[in-house]
């Protein structure tokens, strides 16, 4: 499993190219050879990256779907719009579709923020307003995810 743990700020060039930074390439360096899938986040507006590893176990996971129920059939339509495989280039850059810029209004300033086995990719302006989001109060839910749970010694 990758374990990814770090937030980077980066920019994307004019063709949507963006250079991952070093200390990200560090932390995916199991894997880069591998190759990426990007995709549309299911609650927000940001991309998700995922190395080619991790994306086959989510695959795993969907293909468990029973295709005569339509409401899976309907997930994974919604789920699979706009996969892509994306694969570092030479300079070390992966190359986000438009499509995929356009659905994370992405401009000039990103973040790249870690979910564990995922990449976030965010418009920095976007991803300041979620995680300033006064509507949230961080500790009532650090309480409520994290409070009930057992530790893993448990």
């Amino acid at each position: 499993m990758t374990n990814l743990t770090y937030t980077y700020e980066c920019k994307a060039d004019s063709k949507g190219r963006v250079a991952l930074p070093g200390g990200l390439r560090k932390e995916l360096a199991p894997v880069l050879n591998n190759g990426f899938v990007i995709k549309k986040s299911v609650f927000y507006n940001c991309l998700e990256l995922y190395p080619r590893s991790e994306w086959e176990k989510e695959m795993a996971g969907i293909d468990k779907l029973n295709r005569f129920v339509k409401k899976n059939i309907d997930f994974i339509r919604k789920f699979m719009a706009g996969v892509r495989p994306v694969e570092l280039d030479i300079s070390g850059r992966i190359n986000i579709p438009n499509e995929l810029i356009a659905f994370a209004n992405i401009k000039k300033n990103l973040v790249l923020t870690s979910q564990i086995n995922k990449i976030e990719i965010w418009d920095k302006e976007n991803y300041e307003k979620v995680l300033n989001d006064e509507g949230i109060d961080f500790g009532t839910l650090a309480e409520e995810v994290m409070g009930q749970s057992q530790k893993p010694d448990e």
